[in-house]
């Protein structure tokens, strides 16, 4: 797979799980994850997600002194899974900002894309990973079943791989 076809495999599992958990480390080493909403409309040739986030909040004030972030998303129904790991910093391009504002990202920032509080957050993707289960519930089921009575290795049900971007 080419980059090209790994951010477009990234982007198919993501696109319709727009609330990604959003983890960073605190400076006592604990990690703390935050719902939020992913802005992109596809992952950019940079491989960057890009998010809304309070200027005076907390997610600001920890990945100023460690970017190092991971955003999880987790479609049950569809049964796709995403590890995202990279760095996040703050980012001033408003031209971006007045791109991907919206009436969803008003709902939080409501004096709207000049807001002073409004940050987007740019998280460039160093390495992903997911899981795209690709049977059905009834055939997943029997293979869980059939390892669970003996058998000699867990059940295989769609893909996994480690995508480096």
């Amino acid at each position: 797979m080419t980059h090209t076809d790994d951010h477009a495999k990234l982007w198919e599992l993501i696109k319709d799980t727009r609330f990604g958990m959003l983890t960073h480390r605190h400076g006592d080493g604990l990690l703390h994850s935050h719902p939020l909403t992913t802005q992109n409309r596809s992952v950019d040739e940079n491989a960057t997600l890009y998010f809304f986030i309070p200027l005076d909040g907390e997610i600001a004030r920890h990945v100023a002194s460690d970017p190092v972030v991971n955003v999880a998303y987790a479609n049950p129904d569809d049964d796709s899974y995403v590890s995202v790991a990279g760095r996040a910093m703050l980012s001033n391009d408003e031209t971006k900002k007045r791109e991907l504002f919206n009436k969803v990202a008003e709902a939080w920032f409501p004096k709207g894309v000049d807001d002073p509080n409004l940050g987007l957050l740019a998280v460039s993707i160093e390495a992903a990973e997911y899981w795209d289960v690709t049977e059905s519930k009834v055939t997943q089921l029997l293979k869980i079943a059939r390892a669970a009575m003996g058998g000699k290795a867990p059940p295989q049900m769609g893909e996994h791989k480690k995508l480096d971007l």
